[in-house]
């Protein structure tokens, strides 16, 4: 895939400020295996297919953009994919789950328990009862090789920047993007979920090097929770898209842009700043 554009984006309340805001667009990498979710599955898949394996098994929920892009990706490459689904099945599947039967993804549906449970195993070998030719894969494939390919998008950006951001689940992305931008700028994670002290442990961890400090997170923009919204996100979204033609959805990358825009009109970034936001692709929160 090519490298993806940058759009500056144009407000009032940016000029005003003096702030500029250029948005990153991995959206348009691929219309289905798209944003981060792309970058993070290269070398995986390059890794599993290297080691002769036939069948990834992965986890995610209902509405999952890593499982989108897995099950649609393993199809097209002749490999076997499985998931672990969190909660009971729906009676009526979503989209994303009709979607991923359509490409033969083997589903399991979990207790909420023992999906927790699941996040323990963290290597490629470690799930309990994998058979020969089995590639396990962590939520939202948070492994060492996923930040190889999410550091590549440093690599694209052609201009000096002082802050990076992006929404955070696993905190994944976070981490590659730490280890590749220079140590002049910050990089700066917007969570997408309720209580997400724990990225802190968990991006620490992904990167196993106490060298990183220049790096953040903003906790209070999840609107409730994971997948939560209200109609304060869902104005910003509708205004936005309007604005600019360009879509976001209510999970990541709408609560991203919604804190950018709070945090700079409450003035926590400093005048004649230039921030690249990430947009992350992976839109199946808008398909209900």
């Amino acid at each position: 895939m090519s490298a993806s554009v940058l759009t500056r984006i144009d407000e009032p309340l940016l000029r005003q400020k003096a702030i500029e805001l250029w948005l990153k667009r991995d959206d348009l990498l691929h219309p289905i295996v798209s944003g981060n979710k792309w970058r993070k599955l290269k070398y995986i898949l390059e890794h599993a297919l290297g080691l002769g394996c036939r069948r990834i098994i992965s986890m995610g929920g209902a509405y999952s953009n890593h499982l989108h892009a897995l099950a649609y990706t393993g199809k097209c490459l002749g490999l076997a994919t499985a998931a672990f689904i969190r909660g009971e099945r729906p009676k009526r599947l979503s989209p994303t789950l009709r979607d991923l039967l359509d490409w033969d993804m083997r589903l399991t549906f979990v207790s909420r328990s023992d999906y927790r449970e699941l996040r323990a195993y963290r290597r490629h070998d470690s799930l309990p009862g994998l058979q020969n030719g089995d590639y396990w894969l962590p939520e939202g494939g948070a492994t060492g090789l996923a930040l190889q390919g999410v550091a590549e998008i440093v690599g694209e950006i052609h201009l000096s920047f002082d802050v990076l951001s992006v929404p955070c689940g696993t905190g994944t992305t976070l981490a590659g993007l730490i280890k590749a931008v220079p140590d002049s700028a910050e990089v700066l994670g917007i969570a997408a979920l309720k209580g997400a002290d724990f990225l802190y442990h968990d991006v620490a961890e992904l990167l196993a090097d106490a060298a990183h400090k220049n790096w953040s997170l903003a906790l209070d923009y999840h609107f409730g929770g994971f997948a939560k919204s209200n109609m304060l996100l869902t104005e910003f979204i509708d205004r936005f898209e309007r604005r600019h033609n360009i879509a976001l959805d209510p999970v990541y990358t709408g609560k991203m842009l919604y804190a950018l825009y709070d945090l700079i009109e409450h003035d926590h970034f400093s005048s004649g700043k230039r921030i690249i936001a990430i947009h992350t692709g992976g839109l199946q929160g808008r398909r209900r």
